[in-house]
């Protein structure tokens, strides 16, 4: 019984020690940043946003929300996240 006890207890404590705290999952800011420049990577403002995010988060965004996050920061439209420029 004592035995079956301390295996719980130590079941439990390593259950405790493998989970990681959360932390908030930060956004990339690209304001200021040129698509299809060096500094993008040659990427789209929307599928570079996708790739440090994922960078960052260890999880892939969709395109559709990637897209949304650039417009919400540049207050540009859909076709200027996506598109090269001349």
């Amino acid at each position: 019984m004592r035995t079956l006890l301390v295996l719980a207890l130590l079941a439990g404590l390593t259950l405790i020690g493998l989970t990681k705290p959360a932390s908030a999952q930060n956004i990339p800011n690209v304001r200021g940043l040129t698509p299809f420049t060096a500094e993008t990577n040659f990427m789209s403002l929307a599928g570079w946003l996708r790739w440090q995010y994922f960078v960052d988060n260890s999880t892939w965004i969709s395109r559709t929300e990637a897209t949304n996050l650039v417009k919400s920061q540049t207050g540009a439209t859909a076709a200027a996240a996506t598109t090269p420029t001349k």
